[in-house]
């Protein structure tokens, strides 16, 4: 029986995020801690969207991975495949506060060290989502181990996912990022980019239909582009592309983790088996939400009545 709605595997960090709006880190004086990591995010919405979603990640046996496991519990996630070492701390992430897309220092140690026992065949045998991010993929020995358990998930008949959020300063080069981007593709994800990850990956503006192309290519069926304030594009391959605008939002408070939202808006309608183009105004319903919050979702809003 399929009872693990999405597996998310990757990072979880403590993000500081600038307190100054509109400035670059050099500018920031004082920061404000939330609970980070694309995955997580991820992880965090689909559990308080309802769904049971389980996070595999590594921690610090320290006070900032205290307080992840304590975060994570409160919203019902299940951390029973979060490890926490003793000879590694908690990553952290410094980040500017911005409409656009954020500047950011990480500091990495804890992160990267997901390994295969975290992940058995029979948790994937269960799992009909397995998500993960261009961040986890970009260090070993994460890299291999989600590589490894992502073909294991694929033969098993799981659809995975990922967020291909790439930035230069993670990995040890753009070939490498390519490669493994392109090993990852072979599995069919479902994929969500944005213009900015696009711009940062092949270090040129690329027409829309170059990006859909380089994923269908390598064997991707469903790429979603998101466009900011401009919205999203999907591409299914034989089928026409799908263009909507994104939410009027009267106020832009936070960008970091809007993304997130939206992915964790999509994977939700996609499990619940609606059409793409449900899929698509859920999570651009979910995405507005996050816009409107520093940090995070708000935990006193039913997320789940306003979008269905």
């Amino acid at each position: 029986m399929n009872n693990i709605d999405i597996l998310c595997v990757g990072e979880v960090l403590i993000d500081f995020i600038g307190h100054q709006s509109g400035v670059f880190i050099d500018n920031t004086r004082d920061y404000h801690r939330y609970l980070g990591g694309s995955p997580t995010n991820v992880a965090m919405n689909s559990s308080r969207l309802g769904l049971n979603a389980i996070m595999v990640a590594t921690v610090g046996n320290d006070g900032f991975g205290t307080y992840i496991l304590d975060r994570l519990s409160s919203v019902g996630l299940n951390t029973d495949y979060i490890k926490c070492l003793d000879n590694k701390s908690t990553s952290v992430i410094f980040v500017s506060r911005s409409e656009s897309t954020p500047d950011f220092i990480p500091y990495r140690e804890a992160d990267y060290c997901i390994d295969g026992e975290q992940i058995s065949k029979e948790t994937l045998s269960k799992t009909k989502i397995f998500h993960t991010t261009c961040f986890a993929l970009s260090k070993k020995p994460a890299q291999d181990t989600i590589l490894k358990k992502a073909e294991e998930a694929y033969n098993l008949g799981c659809q995975l996912s990922i967020d291909v959020n790439y930035a230069k300063k993670l990995w040890n080069s753009q070939d490498e990022a390519i490669q493994v981007i392109k090993t990852y593709c072979k599995f069919n994800p479902l994929i969500k980019i944005s213009e900015d990850d696009m711009l940062r990956l092949f270090e040129k503006e690329l027409p829309h239909e170059e990006i859909f192309k380089f994923f269908h290519d390598e064997g991707v069926d469903i790429v979603c582009l998101t466009l900011g304030s401009k919205g999203v594009k999907l591409s299914q391959k034989g089928k026409n592309l799908i263009q909507l605008p994104a939410i009027k939002v009267d106020k832009v408070v936070d960008t970091t983790g809007a993304g997130d939202a939206f992915w964790s808006g999509f994977l939700f309608a996609y499990i619940k088996k609606k059409t793409i183009n449900e899929c698509l105004d859920i999570a651009l319903k979910l995405a507005a939400l996050k816009l409107q919050n520093v940090g995070r979702l708000p935990d006193n809003i039913n997320i789940l009545s306003q979008l269905l």
